[in-house]
């Protein structure tokens, strides 16, 4: 493969993150309101700030590949509308946070793929700091959804349901 049409495939995929973090930003007070469980609201913080660091990636990687061109992120964009529906239907306050934390681990489970893929293309064409700087975020999205996985855990043991 030409290492132009690789930085081609990797400019498209920071500019998918890029947008896919604005679709976070802006879900992000909505669902954090909606969560009740005082872990999961805690949880959900510290994601926060964590996706403002990889905003703060990605903007470097854009600058390190040269530039990407805006687009949107149609994936994440549906995931937050299906997120809105199931915190709508819920019918309890545990429901509600078991199915805030449903959705957040298939986000995180995009952005692990995403931050993968692009990372791996990245090494492919030397480009060493967008690598680094996106395997950091694989990590630390790995660790949040174990995170969310543990909190559900403990919900449902609070339920007696596990």
């Amino acid at each position: 493969m030409e290492t132009d049409d690789l930085k081609q495939l990797i400019k498209d995929g920071l500019s998918a993150q890029q947008a896919g973090s604005q679709v976070a930003a802006q879900a992000t007070d909505e669902i954090l309101n909606d969560a009740t469980h005082p872990e999961l609201k805690a949880a959900l913080q510290e994601g926060n700030e964590t996706a403002k660091q990889w905003a703060q990636r990605i903007e470097q990687a854009i600058a390190e590949v040269g530039g990407a061109e805006n687009q949107n992120n149609e994936i994440l964009e549906a995931h937050y509308r299906v997120s809105k529906k199931i915190r709508a239907k819920a019918t309890s306050d545990t429901t509600r946070d078991l199915g805030i934390i449903a959705s957040g681990q298939l986000a995180l489970h995009y952005w692990i793929a995403s931050f993968g893929t692009v990372a791996s293309y990245a090494a492919s064409a030397g480009l060493t700091q967008t690598e680094q700087n996106l395997k950091a975020c694989v990590q630390e999205a790995k660790q949040a959804d174990d995170k969310h996985t543990d909190i559900a855990q403990r919900i449902l043991a609070e339920q007696g349901q596990e």
